[in-house]
């Protein structure tokens, strides 16, 4: 890690190093202290723009008034109401609002993205009485048992842990095709893998709970699949009477342009998981499905916090601000500034391999002059980045995302794309 910019930031990360888990990365010595909108100021008082919103949480932006106005009028009357043992107002509104807005007419409360995929994993197998599940290579879905059982990124997240029983199929990445194919002459190969591979040599059909899928797999690397290999899992999962699990964690909430990004695919799944932007910055996961699904008696599952008053609060101030202020058609048209933009980047340095996304989820990959991925130059490129005072975070082998709060400001966008070129330059200029 390279030094800490002021004497505060020093003296933090100091103290954090001698009490707080080595488990944890931090890509640069970045101490946050406060935030508004789309920037972020550390405890030197730099500010940046923030790229990363959090990790994709922060897509009302920070300190949004009518977010904080919510949790503070909830916090007056209760914090804690043990909704999994009594009842209360503010969770049942919020699963109103998202029953309005997907469809999806019931839903688990839990608090974070892992626990929503935890809950749709054992949803899966109870239901279907199956113990057999599907993921796909570069796919993360949390790191607790179940759910890193699904989780097919570093190796170092599985050493020494037992999983359950998961195979892996090739994701729809066609920048780097697993196969060596080209899409479309392909046949999209890689959804077909499942049946012509795994269903034949690996899994039973038959014991196969639910395939789980990351519309856009996000910390594997910001790669958009071809819509055909989504209503190709679609159909798999019909003609085996198995669930369609979409973990709609990272790219919910309107990031791409659409409140889920299956709608860009026109695929419907059977179980969705949500987290990270849905809680306006507090901790909420939920799992959403039909009353068909989700009919399993009362102790099969269950947790102390979901559907913590606050973070209710907050999910549905925040629902309601997205849709008031139409950040979805906001998302989708910075979006496209901002892969134009990026795209212009790319075709001035050859460093920037790629440039893909929907909507403010865009991947800019790193490569090599023959192509190949360069982490190396990537992490750098992202230390030259915090040193330009822009908040840019890793994924993938050889990835930069870009997924900035959705009220971010165009010539934000602009200021921060001009500092993100700055930093390729720099990294170039010590080559």
């Amino acid at each position: 890690m390279i030094e800490p910019l002021g004497n505060r930031a020093k003296e933090i990360i100091q103290r954090d190093c001698q009490i707080i888990s080595t488990c944890i990365t931090r890509p640069y010595p970045l101490v946050l202290e406060r935030a508004q909108g789309a920037t972020v100021t550390d405890v030197d008082g730099q500010t940046y723009i923030d790229f990363g919103a959090g990790t994709a949480v922060m897509n009302v932006g920070y300190s949004n008034p009518e977010v904080s106005a919510a949790v503070t009028a909830q916090l007056a009357k209760m914090v804690h109401a043990d909704f999994s043992t009594f009842f209360a107002d503010p969770p049942v509104k919020l699963a109103e609002k998202l029953q309005q807005m997907t469809g999806y007419d019931r839903v688990f409360f839990s608090n974070s993205g892992t626990e929503s995929v935890e809950a749709a994993i054992k949803l899966a197998i109870w239901k279907s009485r199956r113990q057999s599940l599907v993921s796909f290579y570069g796919a993360f879905h949390g790191r607790t048992l179940g759910a890193l059982s699904l989780t097919c990124s570093k190796i170092r997240q599985k050493e020494h842990f037992p999983t359950l029983r998961v195979v892996h199929a090739p994701y729809g990445y066609c920048y780097r095709c697993p196969l060596h194919l080209h899409y479309p002459d392909c046949g999209i190969a890689c959804a077909r893998e499942i049946e012509r591979v795994i269903f034949k040599r690996e899994l039973s059909p038959m014991d196969t709970a639910a395939i789980v899928v990351e519309p856009i797999q996000g910390e594997g690397g910001y790669i958009v699949p071809p819509a055909d290999f989504h209503r190709e899992l679609r159909r798999i999962c019909d003609a085996h009477n198995v669930f369609l699990v979409a973990d709609e964690v990272q790219s919910g909430c309107y990031r791409t342009g659409r409140f889920m990004a299956m709608e860009h695919f026109g695929v419907r799944a059977d179980i969705v998981c949500m987290a990270k932007a849905l809680g306006g910055g507090l901790p909420l996961g939920a799992t959403l499905s039909s009353r068909s699904i989700m009919d399993w008696p009362p102790g099969t599952h269950s947790n102390t916090f979901g559907g913590n008053l606050l973070a209710a609060a907050a999910s549905l101030a925040a629902l309601n601000y997205m849709d008031k202020e139409g950040l979805g058609t906001r998302a989708h048209h910075l979006g496209a500034h901002m892969m134009k933009r990026l795209r212009e980047l790319q075709s001035r340095y050859p460093v920037i391999g790629d440039v893909r996304g929907l909507g403010l989820m865009i991947g800019v990959e790193i490569v090599k002059p023959d192509g190949s991925v360069d982490p190396e130059a990537r992490d750098r490129i992202v230390v030259e980045g915090f040193k330009e005072r822009i908040v840019l975070l890793p994924c993938g082998d050889s990835v930069i995302r870009f997924c900035p709060p959705l009220v971010i400001a165009k010539d934000e966008v602009d200021i921060g794309l001009d500092q993100f070129e700055v930093a390729v330059k720099e990294y170039l200029k010590s080559y």
